[in-house]
C-alpha cells in the first residue's frame, strides 16, 4: 500500500483524525521553535561556533529531563493522555511567550536555556502520550501503517514550521538573528495553542489508558513511581522484543546524533558560510533533505509490512543507514552531505516505524505510557552522548572521515547483533488481546 492509500483507509476511524490534527500542528509549532532556538543557541556568530559549544548546549537542554523523564512515565498511565496533550501544548504556549519576553528584553542566556529546557522536556512528554494512545484510535491490523503515516506527517509538518526560518533567511538576508528568532518562537506560540483547541475534538477517554492507574498523595505517589517504572522495566525485559527495540533505537539515535552535530558544523564550513544567519538557512537545507529521507520511509516501509518481518527491517534499515554514511565518508562535497541526509534519515525513520510498532504490539497498555516515557529518556540519553562524542571526536569543520567509517562500521555491528535477537516475545509471557480498534 501507498501512503495516501493508508492514509485513506486510516482516515475513516475519528479518533484518528482528530489526533491527527493535533498532533500536526503541534510538530508545527515544534519545527518553529526549533529555528527560534536553533538562531538563538547554535547559529548565532558568537555561539556554538565550535562542536564542544554544541555539546553543552544539547546536555544543558536534555540532560535535565533525562533525569526527570522517568518520573513521567507512570502519568501517562496514570492520567488520561488527551488531557496530557491539551494541558501540555498550553503549558508550552505560556513557556515560549517567556522565550519571546526574556528575548525582547536582554535577559541573561541562562533564562533562555531554561525556558528553551522547559518547553522540549514538555514536547517529548507530549509525543510520548499520543504515541501510547495511538492504539487505542485505530485497529490492531493497521497499527503499522498508523506509525508510518502519522509520524512522517507529524515530520513533514515540524519541516514546514522550520522552513518558515530558511522563507526569513532567503527573503530578508539582512535581517537579524533576534527578529527571525522572534518570527519562529510567534509562530510556534500560536501552532501550540491552535494544537491545544484541537485537543478538544477528541474525548476525554480516547486516549486511553483504558484503566488509569489510582492518583496519590505526592509522598506516596514519588515511592509508587519509582516502582511503576521498575515494573515498567521489568515487564519490557521479561517481554524481551521491546527492550531490544529500545536498545537499536539508541543505538541508531547515538550514531545519527553525532552526524546532526557534523551537520551544524557542516552547514558553516561546507557551505562556506560567514555569519549565523547563512549557517541557519544552509542547515535548513541539510533539514529539508532529510525530510525527504523521512517521507520515502513512510511510503515503503508499509509496502514491506507484509512481506518483511518488522525484525528484519530494522536490520536492513541499519545497512541502509551504513551505506548513507558511507557516501559521507567517501566525499565532503555538499551532494556527499545532501544524500547522506536523505538515506540515512530513512533508515532512522524506517527503522522507527518498525520499533515503535513493536512496542507498542508487545507491551501491554497498562505499561505503554512508561514504556514510551523509557524511549524518550533513552532518545534524550543517545542524543547527549552523541552531542558530547561529536564535540569531542569532531574539529571545528564538522568533517572527520575516521569518525565518517567508524559511524558506517558502528551501524554494521549494531545490524549483526540485533539480527541474533528473537523476532517474538517468549510464549509464556503472552500479552492480553489489544483493545478493539476505533
Amino acid at each position: 500500500m501507498s501512503l495516501a492509500s493508508d492514509l485513506r483507509v486510516l482516515w475513516r476511524a475519528k479518533g484518528f483524525r482528530r489526533l491527527t490534527y493535533s498532533r500536526l500542528m503541534s510538530q508545527g509549532g515544534d519545527g518553529m521553535f526549533q529555528v527560534g532556538i536553533a538562531t538563538a543557541f547554535f547559529f548565532d556568530p558568537t555561539h556554538a561556533t565550535s562542536g564542544r559549544d554544541i555539546a553543552i548546549g544539547f546536555a544543558t537542554l536534555l540532560a535535565p529531563f533525562t533525569i526527570v523523564g522517568p518520573f513521567v512515565g507512570p502519568l501517562t498511565d496514570r492520567w488520561q493522555r488527551q488531557r496530557i496533550v491539551l494541558v501540555g501544548n498550553l503549558v508550552r504556549l505560556a513557556l515560549v511567550a517567556g522565550i519571546l519576553a526574556c528575548v525582547v528584553g536582554g535577559a541573561p542566556l541562562w533564562s533562555l536555556y531554561t525556558l528553551a529546557l522547559l518547553t522540549l522536556s514538555v514536547n517529548r512528554f507530549l509525543l510520548a502520550a499520543m504515541t501510547a494512545g495511538l492504539p487505542q484510535v485505530v485497529p490492531p491490523g493497521e497499527l503499522l501503517a498508523a506509525n508510518s503515516v502519522l509520524p512522517t506527517l507529524g515530520t513533514l509538518a515540524a519541516a514546514l514550521g522550520g522552513a518558515i526560518g530558511a522563507v526569513l533567511s532567503f527573503v530578508a538576508p539582512s535581517s537579524s538573528d533576534t527578529s527571525i528568532a522572534l518570527a519562529a518562537l510567534s509562530g510556534a506560540a500560536i501552532a501550540f495553542g491552535l494544537s491545544s483547541w484541537l485537543t478538544t475534538l477528541l474525548r476525554r477517554t480516547d486516549l486511553g489508558p483504558v484503566h488509569p492507574l489510582e492518583r496519590l498523595d505526592f509522598a506516596r505517589q514519588l515511592r509508587e513511581l519509582v516502582a511503576e517504572l521498575m515494573a515498567g522495566v521489568r515487564h519490557l525485559a521479561e517481554r524481551r522484543t521491546p527492550l531490544h527495540a529500545l536498545g537499536v533505537m539508541s543505538a541508531q539515535r547515538f550514531l545519527y546524533g553525532i552526524l546532526f552535530v557534523a551537520a551544524i558544523l557542516m552547514s558553516r564550513s561546507v557551505f562556506g558560510a560567514t555569519n549565523g544567519t547563512d549557517a541557519l538557512a544552509n542547515f535548513t537545507i541539510v533539514l529539508g533533505f532529510a525530510a525527504i529521507g523521512f517521507a520515502l520511509a513512510a511510503v515503503v516501509t508499509p509496502v514491506f509490512g507484509d512481506r518483511v518481518d518488522r525484525h528484519r527491517w530494522i536490520v536492513l534499515c541499519l545497512l541502509v543507514g551504513a551505506i548513507g554514511q558511507g557516501l559521507l565518508a567517501l566525499s565532503t562535497a555538499v551532494w556527499a552531505l545532501l544524500t547522506a541526509a536523505v538515506v540515512v534519515s530513512f533508515a532512522v525513520q524506517g527503522a522507527k516505524i518498525a520499533i515503535d510498532t513493536i512496542i507498542q504490539r508487545d507491551t501491554d497498555d497498562s505499561v505503554r505510557g512508561r514504556a514510551f516515557t523509557l524511549y524518550d529518556v533513552l532518545y534524550n540519553v543517545a542524543f547527549i552522548s552523541a552531542a558530547c562524542a561529536g564535540g569531542w571526536l569532531l574539529p571545528d569543520s564538522g568533517y572527520a572521515a575516521p569518525v565518517m567509517w567508524a559511524l558506517v562500521f558502528a551501524y554494521v555491528v549494531v545490524a549483526a547483533i540485533y539480527w541474533r535477537t528473537p523476532l517474538r516475545p517468549p510464549s509464556h509471557t503472552a500479552q492480553s488481546p489489544h483493545p478493539p480498534g476505533v
